[in-house]
């Protein structure tokens, strides 16, 4: 299934996206794609409405895409996690998958604009895929078993300042952050829909030049391994969004370095995760 969130920011409505793009309103049966709705089931229920679209209403036309889960309360994110992206960066490749936040409030819509902040000269641009919690897990017992907590996959743009990131105090947090340094979506597509998250192609355009170019088989760590290595040291959260990392190509890497300017339309795509389209405004 594809789930999808429609309407106005702060007010979104859960539905399912058909086979032909229509958007089926489930509003009436579920109350959001939220913590309650993964770790209650939601997903098998939503089944037996998804066989029956009939009863469905449809979703008004050219509504807005909103994120497609519900505010999680974690986003946790994984740097330097494509060997070819590490050596753009002239990084060492990590033996253990490093760890970062994001705030919850930087997420937003696949279609909304990107927001730079004041003062910035050096936003960025990553796409990755985007790894959605299931249910509720701590100190799994091996990557095999990230298979069952894990709900679904999602189009992801880790939007990062580099400024903020590296040279104001070299904590990455407050560089990928801002308002709108997170679009996601256009829809969860189920875990059971993809049947090898490593072998995914990923792209990303700016201005309709081709700037990054790669492939999920190249990830350092897997997606499997990262969800239970993560489980070793907290909780994931029905619900919680991970960010998996980026191939090479970002604007850093550019020589010399290239950054997002207002008025920039950046889209970016993953196979079978559908597409996002974000136009660049100041903050």
């Amino acid at each position: 299934m594809r789930l999808i969130r429609f309407g106005a920011s702060g007010a979104e409505k859960p539905g399912i996206v058909l086979a032909d793009g229509k958007i089926k309103d489930c509003s009436s049966h579920v109350s959001d794609y939220d913590h309650a709705f993964f770790s209650g089931g939601g997903i098998d229920k939503l089944r037996l409405l998804a066989a029956k679209p009939d009863s469905l209403p449809d979703a008004p036309r050219g509504v807005r895409i909103g994120p497609p889960v519900a505010r999680p309360r974690n986003v946790f994110a994984i740097g330097l996690n494509y060997s070819d992206h590490a050596k753009e960066t002239g990084a060492t490749i990590p033996s253990e998958p490093i760890l970062f936040m994001k705030a919850t409030s930087a997420i937003c819509g696949p279609q909304d604009s990107i927001l730079i902040p004041r003062g910035s000269e050096k936003t960025d641009w990553e796409v990755e895929l985007g790894v959605i919690i299931g249910r509720d897990a701590r100190y799994l017992a091996s990557p095999a078993a990230a298979r069952d907590v894990v709900a679904g996959f999602c189009v992801a743009n880790d939007v990062s300042e580099r400024a903020f990131q590296i040279e104001r105090g070299g904590q990455w947090s407050k560089g990928k952050s801002c308002d709108h340094f997170l679009p996601l979506g256009p829809w969860l597509v189920t875990a059971d829909e993809v049947p090898d998250p490593q072998k995914l192609g990923l792209a990303l355009d700016v201005n309709g030049t081709r700037r990054q170019t790669g492939n999920t088989s190249t990830m350092i760590f897997d997606v499997w391994f990262v969800v239970h290595y993560l489980s070793q040291f907290l909780t994931l959260e029905a619900g919680d969004v991970v960010i998996t990392g980026t191939p090479p190509g970002v604007g850093m890497g550019c020589k010399p370095p290239e950054y997002l300017k207002t008025g920039d339309i950046v889209t970016l795509s993953i196979d079978g995760l559908g597409s996002q389209r974000s136009v660049c405004e100041k903050a």
